[in-house]
């Protein structure tokens, strides 16, 4: 086999060029593929962080959002429950000048003696009845035991038509109903252990616990918020 012919000067620099030129492609096919793969991963996690961030911001401004949501439930609920309370306050000082007005005129009721002595009776006559004892004693202002005295008897006389039993009553001379009070009487037995109070302000307040309901509809109408009727 032949020599291989040596290259002269130009053609080894020619080689070279070619061998640098390729190099050169080379390098720079490299840096764009990894300029790009760096591009892609910033992007990637660009949009992770964006990602997570705009989540963060989200979940931020919901529960600003609820935060002031349940602020404003609350200030409208204690808005509506000062309201409320405010409307309660002035029925209830509405139903107070009432039951003043009418213990104001409590006092007029024994002015009217046969009917003052009617309402002793029947006062009385309740009071044997629930008691049944053969013995009461009836406690009454000073100035009614005259009329108390016939209102007695007249309640006696019915007790014993009803029941077919007697009952004696006396009037205690020495426990008065204060001078005060509108009238009626207190009916104790058995030295006092059992006492019922049927004083014209005892039997007001009585009635106004019981008709308490049907007074506030007549005044101030059904209860829109009331859920249950007896």
């Amino acid at each position: 086999m032949a020599a291989q012919q040596r290259l002269n000067d130009s053609e080894v620099a020619a080689e070279m060029n070619k061998m640098v030129s390729f190099i050169k492609q080379e390098a720079l096919e490299k840096a764009r593929e990894i300029k790009v793969k760096a591009d892609e991963e910033f992007n990637i996690e660009k949009a992770k962080l964006v990602r997570q961030e705009t989540i963060a911001i989200e979940a931020f401004y919901q529960k600003k959002t609820k935060q002031a949501d349940v602020a404003r439930k609350i200030a409208q609920s204690n808005h509506v429950n000062k309201n409320r309370l405010r409307v309660l306050e002035q029925r209830q000082n509405v139903l107070n000048d009432l039951f003043s007005d009418v213990r104001t005129k409590l006092v007029t009721i024994s002015e009217d003696a046969s009917k003052y002595e009617k309402l002793l009776k029947d006062l009385l006559l309740q009071t044997f009845f629930q008691l049944m004892e053969k013995k009461v004693a009836v406690q009454c202002r000073k100035k009614d035991i005259a009329v108390v005295q016939k209102a007695i008897a007249e309640a006696q006389a019915e007790y014993k038509l009803k029941v077919n039993s007697e009952v004696e009553a006396v009037i205690d001379q020495t426990n008065f109903v204060p001078e005060s009070s509108a009238g009626g009487v207190i009916v104790t037995a058995n030295d006092g252990r059992f006492l019922l109070n049927n004083t014209l302000e005892a039997r007001l307040e009585l009635l106004s616990d019981a008709m308490l309901p049907d007074i506030r509809v007549l005044l101030f109408g059904v209860s829109t918020t009331r859920a249950f009727y007896n």
